[in-house]
């Protein structure tokens, strides 16, 4: 029997909200939706229609203390969704996708009801970056993943993006404050904030994103890109396992509920299987 299950995202300017909208509302069903825009100066755009959308007041500060602020704010709307009945909720930023291995033909909403009752659960991440010898400029219209064929294995997307019940999320919902972790197997966390470098280069110049100190953020994604489109990719079966094993087991001494691969980079050859799920 499926599960309520419920989606949160906050956003300002967000390029990727519509295919968040898109992907998610396919999965859970638009009413399942909640998106919160940071700043009453924003516009709801039309593909929100059938979502619970709101403009909030836009958080002061910079990077790290808004990105704190908002995982407050996102544990707290979460924490009123299990009031109404919610079973589950799940929150990630406008770039990332909770996506079910396709050999195992589940969707999402049946895939999470199937698992163990634990107060969260985590997808293997996978940082989708463009792999500049090969890859073009990405068209947003079409799907990412038969345009992107490489993802970097990466622990800091191994995020607890679902929990269970009204917990706390820490900065950027990295991990969940006095909880565990669960690396659910067949589930895959992809982000696509490096997935072009055009892309980061334009938003990098906003004056906002300048204003509050993202600039050095963006450069290390564009440094990313760089550094993983000289690892060689290596085939997905072979990696996907151990690196689940290695991070389930190893954890950075500064953060035990967090996973880490200690800065070693997995770079893996993303299945065709998945070319049109996102």
């Amino acid at each position: 029997m499926s599960k309520k299950i419920k989606a949160i995202t906050m956003v300002r300017n967000d390029r990727f909200l519509e295919k968040w909208v898109t992907y998610y509302g396919a999965q859970l069903g638009k009413d399942n939706l909640y998106v919160y825009f940071d700043g009453e100066d924003q516009e709801i755009p039309a593909f929100c229609e059938g979502v619970h959308t709101q403009l909030e007041p836009k958080m002061k500060g910079d990077v790290v203390s808004t990105e704190r602020q908002r995982s407050r704010f996102i544990s707290a709307k979460a924490a009123e969704l299990f009031a109404e009945g919610a079973d589950m909720v799940i929150a990630t930023d406008a770039d990332e996708f909770l996506i079910v291995d396709p050999d195992l033909n589940m969707g999402l909403a049946q895939f999470l009801s199937s698992l163990p009752p634990y107060s969260c659960h985590s997808g293997l991440g996978v940082d989708v970056l463009q792999h500049l010898p090969t890859e073009q400029k990405i068209d947003f219209s079409k799907p990412f993943l038969s345009q992107r064929f490489r993802g970097w294995l990466y622990s800091r997307y191994t995020k607890p993006s679902v929990i269970t019940r009204p917990l706390t999320w820490g900065g950027g919902c990295h991990r969940v404050k006095g909880q565990n972790f669960h690396i659910a197997k067949g589930l895959y966390l992809f982000h696509f904030g490096g997935v072009d470098l055009e892309h980061l280069r334009e938003i990098s110049a906003e004056p906002s994103r300048i204003e509050g100190g993202w600039t050095r953020h963006q450069l290390k994604r564009q440094r990313a890109i760089e550094k993983v489109s000289s690892v060689k990719a290596r085939p997905w079966e072979s990696l996907v396992g151990p690196m689940r094993a290695m991070q389930t087991l190893c954890r950075p001494l500064f953060a035990l509920n967090k996973p880490t691969t200690f800065g070693l980079k997995f770079v893996a050859e993303i299945p065709e299987r998945f070319r049109n799920t996102i």
